[in-house]
């Protein structure tokens, strides 16, 4: 299963222009703002001096750039600029479009099938991107319960 989930994110992921992790970092900087350069590095799960690079990579092409950080005037954080959004928009057009052409390939049975999949999987997915949570408390008997 993991070697197919890894060919369906090769086969429409457009890596012409940024790498998965330049894009991975532009794509977290879009949705949750300007961070840190450590807290980049351990989010994408890179090392420091690697996420220095890439950033400058990303400087150098107009894609992010420095601000200060409001809490801290020692620091500088990382966001994304205008260049960078306008950028991820495009390889997420350039993605639908490259993943509706395979899908429209498909019989009618196969697409079936593949949404069925789809539902099945979506909830692992999303534990997955949520991360890590608190475990759950052992499910105890609802009161109200034993009173009916």
């Amino acid at each position: 299963m993991a070697e197919t989930a890894a060919a369906v994110v090769r086969a429409v992921a457009d890596r012409r222009d940024l790498s998965f992790t330049a894009a991975s970092t532009l794509g977290r900087l879009e949705r949750e703002g300007p961070a840190r350069l450590t807290a980049l590095a351990v989010a994408e799960g890179v090392a420091q001096p690697s996420m220095t690079q890439l950033v400058q990579r990303l400087e150098r092409q107009k894609l992010v750039r420095r601000v200060d950080d409001p809490g801290d005037g020692r620091v500088s954080l990382v966001a994304v600029t205008g260049a960078g959004r306008d950028l991820l928009a495009e390889r997420r057009r350039a993605r639908d479009t490259r993943l509706a052409d395979l899908l429209a390939a498909l019989p009618a049975e196969d697409l079936r099938a593949l949404a069925a999949a789809v539902q099945t999987v979506r909830p692992l997915v999303r534990r997955t991107l949520d991360g890590p949570r608190a475990p759950r408390p052992a499910s105890r008997p609802d009161p109200e319960e034993s009173r009916r």
